[in-house]
């Protein structure tokens, strides 16, 4: 598996009425590198052939995160079968090292002409594993 990084530093958009990182926002981010870890991976061809769309979603809050907190948030592709992979994103505060979420979805791959669930081809499937 291989392994996607991004880092982050909490704004005040990133805020709730409590003044940590909104539970939603937490959500936004993971779809965010999970997007991004498609895009920077996948040729422009597989980018015009094939799309995931999200089927289902979990997520576990264990820590706060707070303004101007720098965020590290790594995926990987944990496994795939047929049309569907799973992804894991933990996110963490880069200075204490501490897990705040970890999520685990499960996207399905889409054909892009048909609109419709395709098996992970060997050439995606070798990008992420």
């Amino acid at each position: 598996m291989k392994e996607f990084e991004l880092k982050l530093t909490v704004n005040s958009s990133h805020l709730d009425e409590h003044l940590h990182v909104n539970n939603v926002t937490y959500v936004h981010w993971v779809q965010d590198i999970a997007r991004k870890h498609w895009e920077t991976e996948a040729t422009k061809n597989i980018l015009a052939n094939y799309f995931w769309v999200l089927t289902s979603h979990y997520i576990e809050y264990k820590k706060e995160a707070f303004l101007n907190d720098t965020i590290v948030l790594k995926t990987y592709v944990a496994k795939h079968e047929g049309a569907v992979s799973v992804r894991i994103v933990e996110i963490f505060n880069k200075k204490t090292n501490a897990l705040l979420v970890k999520s685990e979805t499960k996207w399905c791959l889409i054909d892009a002409e048909t609109k419709r669930p395709t098996r992970i081809t060997p050439e995606i499937s070798n990008l992420f594993m």
